[in-house]
């Protein structure tokens, strides 16, 4: 009497558990993948970043020597006989309207605040330049050593600040183009406004025409 052999077959459930395994498996290599990109991501975001706020701290130092300047600056040709008094009071005012600006880095990521603290620096350097042009008309105050000394001053103040200005925008180039590219983009926004686009300095109205000389 002969009994047939009955074919053997693993049993499903370690079949399942297998293919279980396998799933979580991928699953735990993806977020790794994605864990490791976010973590670069950030990473190269806050890198930027603080190269955006380390180079606003050079704009801020070079506007605040401009300002400490201005009070000598004011009383030196407050001494000259017979100066327009209209050209120093606006130096001050102007110096005064920038003083009630909270200079901050929440500026950074505020495009309005930051067009507001333009504006008033813009307003006073031009008020300033008026009163060295005003100056012209003034010899004996133009050759004193103390006035002297402090447009040497003003004059490297001013430089400074355009190359500062100029350093800054490349830098929050730098982070603007890294935060738009894509995928970056989307992770950004999970942050708000930890990784807000940064704003631009702006040319100063009227920049763009050359000045008339005339003799």
């Amino acid at each position: 009497m002969t009994t047939e052999a009955t074919p053997t077959t693993p049993p499903a459930p370690k079949k399942k558990r297998l293919f279980g395994l396998g799933c979580l498996a991928v699953v735990i290599i993806a977020l790794l993948i994605l864990g490791t990109w976010g973590v670069g991501q950030y990473n190269s975001l806050v890198s930027l970043d603080q190269k955006v706020r380390s180079q606003w701290a050079q704009v801020e130092n070079a506007y605040q020597r401009r300002g400490d300047l201005i009070p000598n600056l004011v009383e030196t040709v407050k001494g000259a006989a017979g100066f327009e008094q209209q050209t120093y009071t606006a130096v001050a005012e102007a110096r005064a309207k920038v003083g009630q600006i909270r200079l901050d880095e929440s500026l950074l990521n505020n495009s309005e605040a930051f067009a507001k603290f333009q504006a008033a620096q813009d307003e006073l350097g031009s008020a300033i330049s008026r009163l060295l042009v005003a100056v012209e008309n003034y010899p004996d105050l133009k050759a004193t050593q103390n006035f002297r000394d402090l447009q040497v001053q003003l004059e490297g103040t001013e430089n400074r600040i355009t190359v500062e200005r100029q350093r800054f925008n490349e830098t929050a180039q730098a982070f603007n183009t890294k935060r738009m590219s894509f995928p970056t983009v989307a992770f950004a926004g999970f942050f708000g406004s930890r990784f807000a686009e940064k704003t631009y300095f702006k040319a100063q109205a009227g920049a763009e025409t050359a000045p008339k000389v005339k003799f």
